[in-house]
């Protein structure tokens, strides 16, 4: 069946009405992708897609996290394992697993992500089902090998504007040189991840270290030449358009210790081995250093804390990093991002993004700091929690205090190229049913609601990350 044309809408009439005048403002308007985690080599040499288990199942852990906790192992689904072992190698199978099991994604948004995709993107109206997975597998297949469905294209056609990949401190950035090359008029550009090279828990992390100060000529076997290292290699990612940076750490603590005892810390970090505390204090050091490195370069910063990464030490071991894994921890933000707010949290001229996956801090913590600090801003629902019901508890727990101007709009944070499209009008979706509300109850002005619309849509996301 096609997709409703009122799917997230509210089901009050009025309030309906409303949401609709106000998504036909915000509809068209074009993609600011400012947060992901696609591959940049499909914009540089601009393939086709191999085929649609590869498109729609292998890359996307929202997927097959799903799969495996219903007992389908991972091999089956062509995820790669560590050591080379087998996997399923032909896609028509995979994609057989994945529509045999379809039924367990009811009333996920992964569904409404999926079934976007199949009718705006192929033209498909059908539900997904054994039945009819060979003849649907044959239409994309049939499509993924003409022009119009090559990467480039495909930007071009879901009205991108900008889109960042998320890249590591040591990658070369190779792709993204070559897409600025060519001619093509798509924007994508570099975030800056070091988190390989600031985690002293992350595996090889004296190793990168080392290879950071390969890179830049710099001696990271000191503090001073450790930092003046992450400053090239961040003016490298801003040549190459680069807006923001990006820190995942397993916790939101900061730290802004006396030259003194950061350069004591930096000494055992890299000598090795170091206790959690030790490691846990050095994350939080970095942020703040991050953060004064920002004042001066202008990256906007953004902090992504609070997962417990690869959980299960099973597949982690099989398979390795960002396999469906990861779980979500309390986090607190109040003591926690105190050093680097009590440093620069005034700062005009810094932007520090801060997300979570913790609900419950968004009213109690997270909206009541961007009310008061010029620096800091909340980052949209992310991971588990980007889905209708995330967002509108989002809204509802953070506006009251920090209102729309101290968020950032919306993140698709993803690896699946096709459903981004599909996850922005849903954040539109749901933007619109939250201020129709406001407007039905007589909040808000129907024209500030649109204008509002068109912030959260577009213009908080452009401004925010400097695009």
């Amino acid at each position: 069946m096609p997709l409703h044309p009122d799917r997230l809408f509210p089901s009050d009439p009025d309030m309906r009405a409303i949401a609709r005048r106000l998504y036909a403002a915000v509809r068209d308007l074009p993609i600011l992708s400012p947060h992901g985690h696609t591959d940049p080599a499909w914009y540089a040499l601009d393939e086709a897609f191999p085929d649609p288990a590869t498109l729609f199942v292998k890359p996307d852990h929202y997927v097959f996290r799903m799969l495996h906790s219903q007992g389908v192992a991972l091999e089956g689904l062509g995820v790669p394992r560590v050591d080379g072992g087998p996997v399923e190698t032909d896609p028509r199978v995979i994609w057989r697993r994945f529509a045999a099991h379809w039924p367990l994604f009811r009333g996920t948004p992964t569904r409404m992500w999926f079934e976007h995709a199949l009718e705006d993107v192929f033209g498909i109206e059908e539900r997904l089902t054994e039945a009819n997975a060979d003849r649907l597998y044959d239409a994309i297949a049939e499509k993924l090998v003409t022009p119009a469905f090559r990467p480039r294209a495909l930007y071009e056609r879901f009205g991108i504007e900008a889109i960042s990949t998320t890249d590591g401190a040591l990658d070369d950035l190779a792709h993204h040189d070559t897409v600025r090359a060519s001619g093509w008029k798509g924007r994508v550009l570099p975030c800056y991840r070091p988190d390989a090279t600031v985690d002293p828990e992350f595996e090889g992390f004296r190793a990168n270290v080392a290879a950071l100060g390969d890179l830049t000529g710099e001696n990271t076997r000191t503090w001073s030449g450790y930092l003046a290292a992450h400053r090239a290699r961040r003016a490298y990612f801003i040549a190459r358009g680069a807006t923001a940076s990006d820190h995942g750490h397993a916790t939101a603590r900061t730290a802004d210790l006396p030259r003194a005892e950061a350069e004591a810390l930096f000494a055992r970090v890299v000598a090795g081995p170091v206790t959690p505390e030790e490691a846990d204090l050095f994350r939080g050091q970095m942020l703040t250093e991050f953060a004064r490195m920002s004042l001066d370069d202008g990256l906007v910063m953004q902090i992504h804390p609070g997962s417990f990464r690869n959980h299960s030490p099973t597949l982690f071991r099989v398979f390795g990093r960002d396999k469906g894994a990861d779980i979500p921890t309390p986090t607190d933000y109040v003591r926690a991002l105190k050093p680097l707010l009590d440093a620069v949290g005034h700062e005009t001229r810094l932007t520090v993004i801060v997300f979570t996956l913790d609900e419950t801090s968004y009213s109690r913590e997270l909206a009541t700091l961007a009310g008061v600090y010029p620096a800091l801003r909340l980052g949209p629902p992310w991971w588990f929690f980007d889905a209708p019901e995330g967002m509108r508890r989002f809204r509802e727990a953070t506006t009251e205090t920090a209102g729309f101007a101290n968020t950032v709009g919306f993140n698709d944070d993803t690896r699946a190229y096709l459903s981004i499209p599909a996850r922005h009008d849903m954040a539109r979706r749901c933007d619109c049913a939250f201020l129709a509300r406001l407007v039905a109850e007589h909040r808000l002005d129907e024209d500030e609601a649109v204008e509002t619309a068109r912030d959260l849509a577009y213009r908080l996301a452009k401004a925010a990350y400097r695009l």
